[in-house]
């Protein structure tokens, strides 16, 4: 007989392949030195994705995107890195410098290259920043006579927006961007009038057509949110929020317009971070802006800092005393002291259980119990897919996968009279960590399946085909889900 080949004695070893923000730094690094932007951008992207709090990682992105020429991207960034990863990387005050020159904005070029050298003198862009501060030395050209006339035109435009005068408004407005088509602030007024005076398409529009050519532009992000906030579109609130609450604006108007926003829109926390902001700067604030910080700090467990912003605002608006956010309080029904009761307990079950209850409750309307009642729940990240899911309306990723527990749950409640220690139940079955793995997509199998176990569990005579039945699945199907509950809850 021939020789017949041996098993090798040797393992297979498994390597995992970890794509992390290590890995896509690197490939964009190698990207960037080839000179591929664009592909260094879209590692870069990927990278901090992965890593947000690297500010390695935030820094390259930064600097690929003002070699594009995206300048206030770039500051976007430069300025996270400033405010939230790491106020010692004194480089970013010289690359604002560099980028606000490229946008024409002198005087915030010379503050930041300024700012650049008291921190580094001898720093390596110390030359640089010298050299580009010599450039700066002389003040901007002083104000046209055209230029003047559109500040009139628009300065009345404006008075004729807050005397809700809209037609008048939209003629004036109508006129000035017909002229002066790259003036952005004439198209945002433009968009609130139209959306002020009933005319919801052409306001749409409009702030599609700012985006499109001034990609960006944080008045028209933040119009578009008030827009889809008043028209109650939540999915649109939920992805505007995501996208305005990573942006760090340099302007003190913006960053108002950025926290009175949130405010209008019921997320005071992200609303506090820019309110508290300019208020700690010395911001002069007007009564708006007193109202929304009290507001804000109220919402977010800062009581004596709001009841300090409403007496300032009452100072200026005396008519407001009486309208304090604290001064509104709600009747607390039975099934609110039930929830409060759920949510002093120390189960998971208890506070899933409390958190579906208040879902179903009048008082989910109102933004502000939503995170008042964020405030109560424990730092615990197994709530986060089911806080995002009920209290923020958030529909993907995890909280996709929160909803589906949700409204396996709904099932489960709309066919049996012991809502409570089934649907308990339920969730402390479909947030063991061991069901991490499913889906919960298919809520009427699940829901036969736990009910024939837990039924089972109390004592009582059940049948598949019984569950089948109530639930409309077969009974191959409720055999199916019965074996995966025990596997979970074994």
């Amino acid at each position: 007989m021939g020789k017949q080949l041996k098993r090798s004695s040797r393992k297979a070893v498994i390597v995992p392949f970890i794509q992390n923000g290590e890995y896509f730094f690197k490939k964009g690094m190698k990207a960037y030195d080839r000179g591929d932007l664009e592909k260094a951008r879209k590692y870069f992207e990927r990278a901090v994705r992965l890593d947000e709090r690297d500010a390695a990682f935030a820094l390259q992105l930064a600097l690929v995107l003002s070699e594009l020429g995206e300048y206030q991207f770039s500051n976007q960034w430069l300025l996270k890195i400033i405010h939230d990863l790491d106020e010692t990387m004194y480089d970013c005050l010289y690359f604002l410098a560099n980028n606000f020159a490229c946008l024409g904005l002198f005087r915030e070029a010379r503050q930041y290259a300024e700012r650049y050298l008291t921190h580094e003198p001898d720093g390596e862009f110390a030359d640089d920043a010298a050299d580009l501060l010599e450039l700066l030395r002389l003040d901007g050209p002083e104000w046209t006579e055209e230029q003047e006339d559109l500040m009139a035109l628009e300065e009345r435009a404006r008075r004729l927006l807050e005397e809700e005068r809209f037609a008048e408004a939209i003629e004036a407005l109508e006129a000035i961007v017909a002229r002066y088509p790259d003036v952005w602030a004439a198209h945002n007024n433009l968009a609130l009038a139209y959306f002020y005076s009933g005319d919801i398409e052409k306001a749409k529009q409009k702030v599609r057509e700012v985006l499109k050519r001034d990609p960006g532009n944080l008045h028209a992000l933040c119009n578009a949110l008030v827009f889809a906030h008043y028209l109650r579109d939540e999915e649109q609130v939920a992805a505007l929020c995501e996208t305005l609450a990573g942006l760090y604006p340099f302007f003190r108007e913006h960053q108002y317009k950025l926290g009175a926003t949130f405010a209008l829109v019921g997320r005071f926390d992200l609303a506090f971070r820019w309110m508290h902001r300019l208020y700690k700067q010395g911001f002069d604030g007007d009564g708006p802006f007193y109202y929304w910080l009290a507001c804000a700090a109220y919402y977010t467990g800062h009581e004596p800092l709001a009841r300090q912003m409403w007496e300032m605002l009452t100072t200026l608006h005396p008519e407001k005393r009486g309208e304090e956010p604290w001064a509104a309080t709600s009747a607390m029904d039975e099934g609110l002291i039930r929830m409060m009761a759920l949510f002093e307990g120390g189960e998971l079950a208890d506070w899933l259980y409390g958190l579906y209850l208040f879902s179903r409750s009048a008082q989910a309307e109102e933004t502000s119990m939503s995170l008042a009642l964020c405030r109560l729940l424990p730092a615990d990240p197994r709530l986060r897919p089911f806080i995002d899911y009920v209290l923020f309306g958030l529909t993907d990723g995890p909280s996709a996968w929160a909803g589906n527990i949700v409204r396996m749950v709904d099932v489960l409640s709309v066919n049996n009279e012991e809502k409570e220690a089934l649907c308990r139940f339920a969730f402390a079955m479909a947030a063991h960590p061991s069901a991490y793995g499913e889906s919960f997509a298919n809520g009427a199998a699940w829901a036969a399946a736990i009910e024939y176990i837990w039924r089972q569990q109390q004592g009582e005579k059940v049948t598949q085909k019984e569950m089948a039945a109530k639930y409309g699945v077969s009974a191959a199907t409720v055999g199916k889900y019965v074996q995966k509950v025990r596997r979970l809850w074994s």
